[in-house]
């Protein structure tokens, strides 16, 4: 028999098991009574080790607050490949920011008008309140805010007009325009914070395929001489002298802002003059000036809230080419045209004192230039491709917009 061994530790074994474990129920909700925080300074610190593969992640500061006892600011930011900056499944990642806005087209934005030319039928001929709605909203896409709109030209107007029926015995240019067409260009500019404008191309200058021009020829409205402003076209100057004549023109403008009451401006150009050239040598500044300002009266009598604009040569060339003294004609906004590349920075001087410059598709070259002068207040841009759309979207390539 193998000698007897001596118990080992406190004798335990000798203690029933239904008293063991009543004491240690008994310390485990003692323990757990104990405030933590008084005996944790008692406890060592037990220290992680780092590894290569873990981030080593700083504990909670610990900060008194005044009168507060104890308080934990906030930790610092996870890293970025940190687990708790992924997106879940019912996370979305932040959005991104969208791009800074270019300086060319923060200045290209500051223009007070970013204005296209739409001749007579471009935008509303025989189409559907659906696609002339779209085209406003196309050119808003390009960053152009004023769209100049033909209302009249060659004698005519676009629209049905009772002053030319009662008068000419004509209704309208031959045309299929609808009343409403130009009502919903109009109104879908107005709900994209657009302007429309009026624009009454070729004045008081017919040719001859104009609906009226043997009428006018039979009446003798014509001032003697063919006006060769422009090559490749005979122009014939229908004569504001004559009170007939003079007193057509200011009933076309009030019938029309009546008849249109929410349009923004109404724009005559550089075919409101007569030419120097012309036979005979007569001075007939001073009674197309009394002409201008009683069509512009008797306008802003019918509306006044409508601005009676023009774009044309600068005053000097004006006055001096076309009997246009226009800065005598109380106009409320002049846009310089600069057409002519040969003169253009002269033409700028002149501009920086008015509205804004009118410039062709051709000379799109310089419109970044023309966006980072800021003593230009407004570009106009002429597409004479005849394709104002085309026009538009080089605008927008020219100067980048975002939307």
């Amino acid at each position: 028999m193998p000698p007897k061994k001596e118990p080992n530790g406190c004798g335990c074994s000798s203690i029933p098991i239904s008293l063991i474990i009543v004491l240690l129920g008994v310390g485990y909700w003692g323990f757990t009574q104990i405030d933590r925080s008084k005996i944790s300074k008692f406890l060592p610190t037990i220290q992680q080790p780092s590894t290569s593969t873990a981030q080593q992640q700083p504990a909670p500061i610990l900060a008194p607050a005044a009168g507060q006892g104890v308080t934990i600011a906030a930790s610092p930011p996870k890293p970025s490949n940190s687990p708790i900056n992924k997106p879940t499944n019912s996370q979305s990642p932040s959005p991104v920011p969208p791009p800074k806005a270019s300086l060319a087209q923060a200045l290209w934005e500051k223009k007070l008008i970013r204005g296209i030319y739409l001749s007579r039928y471009q935008a509303t001929n025989n189409a559907s309140e659906k696609t002339i709605r779209e085209r406003v909203r196309y050119y808003r896409s390009q960053g152009i805010n004023t769209i100049i709109h033909g209302v009249w030209g060659n004698g005519c107007t676009m629209y049905k007009s009772d002053v030319m029926q009662q008068i000419l015995g004509y209704k309208s240019c031959p045309n299929q325009f609808q009343d409403q067409w130009l009502d919903w260009l109009i109104d879908e500019a107005h709900k994209q914070g657009m302007q429309v404008h009026a624009y009454f191309e070729k004045g008081i200058k017919i040719d001859q395929n104009s609906p009226i021009f043997d009428l006018a020829i039979s009446k003798r409205w014509i001032v003697p001489g063919v006006d060769k402003t422009y090559p490749g076209i005979d122009h014939y100057v229908l004569d504001m002298e004559i009170p007939e004549v003079a007193n057509f023109f200011k009933q076309i403008s009030v019938e029309f802002v009546q008849k249109y009451p929410t349009i923004d401006a109404v724009q005559w150009d550089d075919y409101l003059g007569y030419h120097a050239d012309l036979p005979g040598k007569v001075d007939r500044t001073a009674r197309l000036t009394n002409f201008v300002r009683q069509m512009r009266s008797a306008m802003k009598k019918a509306n006044s809230r409508v601005s009676f604009d023009l774009c044309h040569h600068n005053p000097y060339w004006g006055k001096r080419y076309f009997a246009a003294d226009w800065q005598n004609w109380n106009v409320d906004r002049v846009f310089i045209q600069t057409y002519n590349d040969a003169n253009f920075n002269q033409e700028l001087d002149y501009a920086k004192d008015y509205a804004g410059v009118a410039i062709s598709d051709k000379q799109l070259y310089r419109l970044k230039a023309l966006v980072n002068n800021t003593s230009i207040k407004s570009i106009l841009v002429f597409p004479t491709s005849g394709k104002p759309e085309e026009t538009a979207a080089l605008i927008k390539k020219t100067v980048p917009i975002t939307n």
